[in-house]
């Protein structure tokens, strides 16, 4: 018990708090949630995943691991997702909302922040590997997802090849493995614009909990909350067993796994016309049932 407290207190809350201030402030300031999460999605994400894939360290052999084991785990779960929406009788934007719910987890501002904080320095590299890959995973699934929704594969195509966090994925591998380093005056441009997602993005989730003003709780909502909350670590677990990974690396995959749905899913559901409202309240509803689920889990292991 005094474990569940300390892991609730010193590595949820630190993080949480971010949320907390753009709920408590955001009406003051007269601040629009949409603003800034567009400002993420279109400038911020790429930044920082640029940063992340070039400045990243890790051995190649070690990496292929990690991106194979991550990668199969999330879609695994989106698969899940979308096999028990279909047997649901959901609706074709629905199925492509549980993908995208189960595909994409909190692994930037919160999953990176809450890894560090439980796990120590050590873990922050491997945890940025697993960022990357569930970024790249899952802004391709979810893009796709929601244009087979509306256009069908050509749609899935179109969309996923204008995703701006894709653009950043070339440029960081070459420079992290082709020996091209940026410029001073673009590295420190690039690495101001990265510094600001984490923050950004946790006030604008605030901002969002504040304009829903309530969770629209259906049973759908809890079951794709379900998915990604409690299916997709179990799958970590499992999918994890044959790549024989370090105890840092299978705890910080596994945590990455276990995140609440991304206020990027809210964005695409948005800026697609996937419903939204659903999508929303699933933002909302798995984040708030995260500081019981991470909490535990975290204890765990």
């Amino acid at each position: 018990m005094t474990e569940l407290f300390s892991v609730f207190i010193n590595v949820i809350m630190p993080v949480f708090g971010i949320v907390l201030l753009g709920y408590l402030l955001g009406g003051r300031l007269a601040l629009e949630a949409r603003t800034l999460t567009r400002l993420a999605y279109y400038v911020f994400a790429p930044a920082f995943i640029f940063r992340a894939i070039g400045s990243s360290a890790i051995p190649l052999t070690s990496a292929a691991k990690m991106l194979c084991f991550i990668v199969a785990t999330h879609l695994l779960a989106a698969l899940a997702a979308g096999g028990i929406a279909r047997l649901m009788g959901r609706s074709r934007e629905m199925i492509a909302a549980f993908v995208m719910i189960a595909v994409f987890g909190n692994v930037g501002n919160y999953g990176l922040a809450m890894i560090r904080f439980r796990l120590g320095d050590e873990a922050v590299a491997p945890a940025t590997i697993y960022f990357v890959a569930i970024s790249i995973t899952a802004f391709a699934v979810s893009v796709g997802a929601a244009g087979w929704a509306h256009g069908g594969s050509r749609g899935a195509l179109g969309r996923m090849l204008k995703t701006p966090a894709l653009w950043a994925a070339v440029p960081g591998l070459i420079a992290s493995h082709g020996g091209l380093e940026p410029p001073l005056l673009l590295s420190r441009l690039i690495g101001l614009l990265a510094d600001a997602m984490i923050p950004v993005m946790l006030f604008a989730l605030g901002l969002q909990m504040l304009e829903q003003k309530r969770i629209c709780l259906t049973t759908d909502v809890v079951v794709a909350s379900s998915v990604r909350l409690l299916l997709a670590p179990v799958l970590a677990c499992l999918v994890a067993i044959p790549f024989g990974l370090s105890q840092i690396d299978y705890a910080a995959g596994v945590l990455q796994a276990s995140m609440p749905t991304a206020i990027f899913v809210a964005i695409i559901s948005r800026e697609n016309n996937i419903v939204p409202e659903f999508a929303t309240s699933v933002v909302l509803f798995s984040t708030l049932a995260s500081l019981v689920t991470l909490t535990l889990i975290m204890v765990i292991l």
